[in-house]
């Protein structure tokens, strides 16, 4: 082996992975920080969208701001066409697809830290241009383009250097965090657009727009300080910086027995899947994403699969229909005086349930969240559904059960943020072994951007008034779509709770998906790769050996 570095490596499964410490946990709720960009430009959008100056823009169609009323056309006709509303929303996820893709691309050749850092880069090249239009739909959208692929970038990454990186003991609770920081980002965006609806200028929009720099600066400028990910390490065979950067992430002496332990099982891990996933060429690292049977658990394809199929049924519940579209939505139905505002409340909502999951998703773990999330979420939409064609129409007149309909559209969310939205991307991060780990993380986030695109485009053409106007209805969609996101969780999602990375990849060799949770490790890989002296299951049973 190369390197020169002497490492040890033990046949104990308790030590393969040192005590968690507070640095731990700060450098990961930092790196989770990343998720403010894509919470944040999933909720100015849809704000935005419904603003009167804004309309203007792109309409033509003047507006009293003293009377708050348009001028010449009903308040009902005072909107963005729905091929507008779908352009300007929809664009920027096109751009975080192949921003995902790309980035868990880079992410294996230069680095996990210095792709977020240039994702933070192009984020802010494509806001100047959002800023810089003005009634410019060209501009706008190149710009949402643009800084689409910067959040693709950082979205796909930030899961992945958490992660790595993240205790296996709270690696749930420290992903979660992550989409934690997209509900704030949610609510900020809520917030800002809030204060700024009613302005009669360009700051209506630009403001909001702007904000966005904060974040980027943030990030890209915080994450020089942090060390790359001990695992990229290895997979380059850059033994001696791996131990380093585990030393520091561990906040344990690199001479100490845990690190050695640690880092041995990482490389012995890394050593067994190249075994069965060898890289040949670029093109081959692609392909050997997609290799194997679907019906082993364990094969590269049927993790792929259940990586992009698990992002895929987070955007079929229908989340994002609510944060994208719920003010102009909300609008429509004619029985909701102060949609800005409601809109501001289902965030609150999102942002007050996801710490939640950070107890539940380790004391009760991921397919148990899972299962769980989509069933409460089926019952909450269907329920919302019903209310709307009955009791919740304009003509009824009756505010008891537009009350209830919003109610339970937060309940909805609150189900979604305490299990699905975090726990997908948990999954999405333990479910790859290390020699494909960032491209499979990469095309399961281009999978959530894709569907996301999807949902962006087709929604204002089923829900607007002069297109499907589904109108409420289009929560029996949302609720039938959630009935085949339990049916994915319940036979293709592995529990993975405590476990390392390693152990992760060993579970789902041995056993399947519905049978996990019983799952315990029986070994190391160091013991099976015969980096130790002996097999024995002793903790101080430990070998120098030269990597």
């Amino acid at each position: 082996m190369a390197g020169g570095v002497v490492v040890s490596g033990t046949a104990d499964v308790a030590r393969v992975e040192a005590p968690v410490t507070l640095k731990a946990y700060l450098i990961c709720a930092f790196a989770a920080f990343g998720g403010i960009f894509f919470g944040y430009d999933t909720g100015w959008m849809g704000g935005v969208l419904a603003m009167p100056y804004f309309i203007t823009l792109y309409t033509g169609v003047p507006y009293d701001y003293d009377a708050a009323a348009p001028i010449g056309v009903s308040k009902d006709n005072f909107v963005l066409p729905s091929s507008t509303q779908s352009l300007f929303t929809s664009i920027l996820s096109c751009g975080t697809f192949f921003g995902a893709l790309i980035g868990g691309d880079i992410a294996d050749f230069v680095g996990r830290r210095p792709t977020i850092i240039s994702g933070c880069f192009v984020f802010t090249v494509g806001c100047i241009m959002q800023i810089s239009s003005t009634n410019q739909e060209v501009l706008f959208v190149f710009g949402r383009l643009i800084a689409g692929f910067g959040v693709g970038f950082i979205s796909a990454v930030v899961i992945l250097y958490l992660s790595e990186i993240a205790p296996k003991a709270f690696r749930g609770a420290m992903v979660s965090g992550y989409q934690f920081c997209i509900t704030i980002g949610i609510l900020l965006a809520n917030c800002v657009v809030y204060a700024t609806q009613n302005r009669p200028d360009t700051g209506s929009y630009r403001i909001p727009i702007g904000v966005q720099f904060l974040w980027a600066l943030i990030l890209g400028v915080g994450l020089f300080i942090l060390p790359e990910s001990p695992r990229y390490y290895v997979k380059k065979g850059k033994i001696e910086e791996a131990a380093k950067a585990l030393a520091f992430v561990r906040g344990q002496p690199i001479e100490s027995d845990y690190i050695k332990d640690e880092l041995a099982e990482i490389v012995a891990n890394n050593e067994f899947e190249m075994q069965h996933i060898p890289q040949t060429s670029y093109i081959g690292s692609w392909t050997a994403c997609f290799k194997g049977s679907l019906s082993h658990g364990n094969s590269s394809i049927r993790r792929t699969f259940l990586g992009a199929g698990l992002q895929c049924m987070q955007q079929l519940t229908g989340i994002n229909f609510v944060f994208y579209f719920g003010p102009p939505f909300f609008k429509q139905l004619g029985t909701i005086s102060n949609p800005f505002l409601i809109s501001l409340i289902t965030t609150l909502v999102n942002v007050l349930s996801t710490p939640i999951s950070f107890y539940t998703i380790e004391k009760f773990g991921r397919r148990a969240l899972l299962l769980t999330g989509a069933s409460g979420m089926i019952v909450s939409q269907f329920i919302v559904g019903a209310i709307g064609v009955t009791q919740g129409r304009e003509e009824a007149h009756n505010s008891a059960a537009v009350s209830a309909m919003i109610a339970f559209i937060c309940i909805n969310i609150s189900f979604f943020a305490t299990t699905w939205g975090p726990t997908a991307w948990v999954v999405v991060g333990e479910a790859f072994p290390l020699p494909i780990r960032s491209r499979g993380v990469g095309i399961s986030t281009a999978s959530n951007w894709f569907w996301n695109t999807i949902i962006a485009v087709i929604t204002p053409y089923l829900v607007g008034e002069k297109e499907a106007n589904l109108g409420p209805k289009v929560f029996f969609l949302w609720g039938s779509l959630c009935c085949i996101s339990l049916a994915f969780a319940y036979f293709l999602v592995p529990e993975l709770k405590g476990l390392s990375l390693e152990q992760a990849d060993m579970c789902m060799q041995e056993v399947s998906p519905r049978h996990s949770a019983k799952w315990k490790p029986s070994h190391t890989f160091a013991a099976e790769m015969h980096h130790v002296e002996d097999n024995k299951n002793l903790a101080n049973d430990t070998v120098e050996e030269k990597v």
